[in-house]
């Protein structure tokens, strides 16, 4: 009876031993579907990261260029998560009857690695050039306004000048008021847009393919007195309903538009001018203090953006970032200045950047 006894209770320690071995094999295979299940997490918790630290970046060089600070770019090139899962089980067991029993070893051992490989390419010399140095495309400032944005945001932000009339620039060597004929252009040109009085298109003109801008013609005499009062700041033809657009200073003739556009560094300059700093630094000297007045003022041209600061880091931010012992953020419900910043971040996508340097070449083991 007792010999029977042990034979059953050997039996069931096989029994469970075997089944222990089939749920660990069971759950190694669950691990090899590793990968497809890491792709939703992993896109958003990058898209996030990546997207946090370009706005990061951004205000960084914004507050470095209000201080004369040079302003440093890095380009996230690639981003490669190579994940690696190895587990082992080992088992074993011996019994004999008496007197010690039956014996039963069961091991296992795992591993798991995660090596992001993530590529960072520094923007300087040609993609410097290209990218900060070179002035934004006429074409691409007008197309702006054709898909909708406001035309006189973006005359102000990407316009130095249009047929000689200054735009305000914020800079230090090239510090100036705009003039009170620009103030009241990009005005007009708002309204007339509004009204949808403002169009542009792209004509061929010989060889090549011209930009055109055009009013409509409109049964409101608001509007037509409006886009009379346009041609006569710019000279234009009076009786003219189109005119080709440029890049210069000058125009050539009266059916013309000549537009100096700026380049991302002037963009950059020009915001940074807006930028809150303490006024201990502005009186010793550490950062240039722009003149305030003139033809700027709050109801004809409002701040472009406002970029505060303090010893303490913000509690409700939109973006924040530490210099200089201090802190300067975007408050989170300010829109104007997160609409404006959001604006300044696309006007990157517009600069061409340079082809000449390519991305490392990652070797990514497939086991």
């Amino acid at each position: 009876m007792t010999k029977q006894m042990g034979g059953r209770k050997k039996r069931g320690n096989i029994d469970a031993l075997v089944w222990l071995i089939i749920l660990g094999g069971l759950q190694i295979a669950g691990c090899a579907g590793i990968g497809p299940r890491t792709v939703d997490r992993d896109r958003f918790d990058y898209i996030s990261a990546i997207s946090e630290s370009w706005k990061r970046q951004t205000l960084l060089n914004l507050v470095k260029t209000r201080y004369m600070d040079a302003p440093v770019f890095m380009d996230v090139t690639s981003v490669i998560n190579s994940y690696a899962v190895e587990a082992q089980l080992q088992a074993g067991f011996s019994w004999q009857d008496a007197p010690l029993g039956n014996i039963q070893t069961l091991g296992g051992s795992g591993k798991y690695t995660d090596r992001p490989t993530i590529s960072y390419i520094p923007l300087m010399g040609e993609r410097f050039t290209q990218s900060l140095m070179r002035p934004l495309p006429v074409a691409g400032i007008l197309f702006l306004i054709q898909a909708g944005y406001s035309a006189d945001y973006v005359f102000r932000i990407c316009v130095q000048t249009v047929n000689g009339i200054r735009n305000r620039y914020g800079g230090r060597i090239m510090g100036q008021d705009a003039d009170p004929d620009f103030i009241e252009l990009i005005g007009l040109l708002r309204h007339v847009q509004q009204m949808g009085g403002l169009g542009m298109r792209v004509k061929p003109v010989g060889e090549e393919e011209a930009v055109v801008m055009f009013f409509r013609p409109s049964t409101d005499e608001v509007v037509t007195r409006e886009v009379k009062r346009i041609r006569e700041i710019l000279g234009l033809d009076l009786d003219a309903m189109e005119f080709r657009v440029v890049y210069g200073s000058v125009a050539a003739n009266t059916k013309e538009i000549a537009i100096l556009s700026r380049s991302m560094l002037q963009i950059l300059i020009e915001y940074a001018s807006y930028i809150d700093v303490p006024e201990s630094d502005a009186a010793e000297g550490r950062v240039f203090a722009p003149k305030k007045g003139g033809t700027e003022t709050e109801s004809l041209l409002p701040p472009l953006i406002r970029v505060r600061n303090d010893a303490s880091k913000p509690g409700d931010a939109y973006v924040a970032v530490r210099y200089r012992d201090r802190w300067f953020w975007i408050d989170d419900r300010d829109f104007h200045s997160k609409t404006l910043f959001y604006f300044m971040m696309i006007l990157f996508s517009l600069t061409e950047r340079g082809g000449g340097q390519e991305a490392p070449v990652i070797t990514v083991p497939a086991s």
